[in-house]
């Protein structure tokens, strides 16, 4: 038989991204229903239909939802300026009109956990009205109310990871300790997903959170406590949630906006009251500690997925002082092109390090080496095993080969002593022209120590990487001094 369709709401966003993956991996036939249909296309499957619509033009709505038997509501307003509580509202019971018009199902939306209207701040009191007008609508609605979800990439996390990372010793305002239960990004995906097979004869709302109950405070420790960073919290009763919320915007990404939301809305304790969630589904939710050491993980790997001739511009060097980010990582990737084929333009790479050289500023190169070696580091000794094959593993001055792709990429892990984690990748694709070569440099700091070494040696960097990738560059020229690989030595 063929699956029913699903409407899902959100898909660009945080949850409803990851979401459309779980459901794509299983077949499930999915419609998106997104503004802007082309910030779609790239992340979504063949399979996956993708139409254009608004929450608030009915008529959009109603042809996004012809045919669709379930529709997951993933979408707020929390970005907006002013009038988010309207806007919400509004949505909501377009969305919930439309669907009583087209004959949904059921509806599996996802709010926020809070009790006691009196300490609920407006956006947790929009969150839960929205549910309500959902369920006004006749249809049966499964309502999940969570508090802090943990995940990389998610708002909770990069908060608590900019004020660990960034501050080694923070003035925290009361809502810090404030309780919560935080519930991982994964556990929240499978509560989700599983709502799918609930069978339902009325509406429910189903408060779910991790089995540890804790503060911002609290997670901030533990995160630290993962990275091996030393921080001190000192409590002080004097900050506003706007004055904390200002605070937020100048020392971590969140717009300040977002921030007091955020703030407002866990100024009293959000914790599960009622646990039918634990009875109605079979999922059980891992802890706080486990949450963060999976969210680093993943952060990982969806580093490693990412290609950056997909996310860089390909036109040059990336013209912001100190490179850009991807998560807490600081990157700095620039490309040149060059007028051979691949095979020629890999060459010169396959062949870096060792008694070959680093093609420009040698003399840095083995100062560096020396300064680590002093420091008790590996320095530039052990060269490399071989002058021009390479294989994953293989030491090389004092990096190692993590990833070697031949005439395509090649990944190598630093072994040197920092204050933190740090990578250098080449590319190269082809072209009509011959090839381009992208040259990436990626750190992950640890704590401020470890922004202060990047920012500090980034000028250098500019210089020695700018060199090292021309004479990379002259090296395939060099090496191929006719285009085609006939001639190439």
């Amino acid at each position: 038989m063929m699956k029913p369709l699903i409407l899902l709401t959100g898909a660009t966003g945080y949850i409803g991204g990851r979401l459309l993956k779980r459901l794509e991996a299983e077949n499930q036939r999915v419609r998106c229903i997104v503004r802007r249909p082309e910030f779609l296309r790239s992340r979504a499957g063949p399979e996956t239909e993708i139409v254009r619509g608004d929450l608030l033009n009915a008529e959009s709505l109603e042809q996004a939802m012809t045919g669709i038997h379930t529709a997951y509501y993933l979408v707020h307003s929390m970005g907006m300026a002013e009038g988010f509580e309207e806007t919400d509202r509004r949505a909501a019971e377009s969305f919930a009109a439309a669907a009583r018009t087209e004959g949904i199902q059921k509806i599996i939306y996802l709010g926020g956990l809070g009790s006691g209207v009196s300490q609920l701040s407006p956006h947790l009191r929009s969150r839960q009205e929205v549910g309500e007008i959902l369920r006004r609508s006749g249809i049966h609605v499964i309502e999940f109310r969570a508090s802090i979800i943990l995940g990389s990439g998610s708002l909770s996390f990069e908060m608590i990871r900019a004020l660990v990372e960034r501050l080694p010793v923070m003035i925290t305002p009361r809502w810090v300790n404030a309780l919560a239960q935080p519930i991982s990004i994964e556990d929240v995906l499978q509560y989700l997903r599983c709502a799918l097979d609930l069978p339902v004869t009325t509406s429910q709302i189903f408060e779910i959170g991790g089995p540890d109950r804790m503060s911002y405070g609290d997670l901030m420790r533990e995160y630290a406590r993962q990275r091996r960073l030393r921080r001190l919290m000192i409590s002080v009763p004097v900050l506003t949630p706007r004055l904390s919320s200002l605070w937020l915007g100048l020392v971590t990404p969140l717009y300040a906006r977002v921030g007091r939301k955020l703030i407002n809305s866990i100024r009293h304790a959000t914790v599960v009251q009622d646990d039918a969630a634990m009875h109605a589904f079979p999922v059980r939710p891992i802890g706080v500690r486990d949450a963060i050491a999976i969210a680093m993980r993943n952060e990982d790997r969806e580093y490693s997925e990412t290609r950056w001739s997909d996310s860089v511009s390909s036109a040059g060097p990336i013209p912001r002082w100190g490179g850009v980010r991807f998560g807490n990582r600081l990157v700095d990737s620039r490309t040149l092109h060059v007028p051979v084929p691949p095979q020629a333009a890999f060459m010169p790479i396959q062949r870096i390090g060792g008694s070959t050289g680093w093609y420009y500023g040698n003399w840095l190169w083995s100062l560096r080496g020396w300064v680590d070696l002093f420091m008790g580091g590996v320095g530039m000794r052990r060269g490399r095993r071989d002058r021009i094959h390479l294989k994953v593993g293989d030491s090389l001055d004092f990096w190692r080969v993590e990833a070697f792709e031949p005439e395509r990429r090649l990944l190598l892990a630093a072994e040197m002593k920092l204050p933190g984690r740090a990578w250098l990748e080449f590319e190269v694709t082809g072209d009509a022209k011959g090839s381009i070569i992208r040259q990436t440099a990626i750190f992950d700091p640890i704590g401020l120590r470890g922004l202060i070494y990047w920012y500090s040696v980034y000028p250098l960097h500019q210089f020695v990487f700018s060199g090292m990738l021309r004479g990379i560059a002259h090296a395939a020229q060099s090496l191929c001094p006719r285009r085609g690989t006939d001639h190439c030595r």
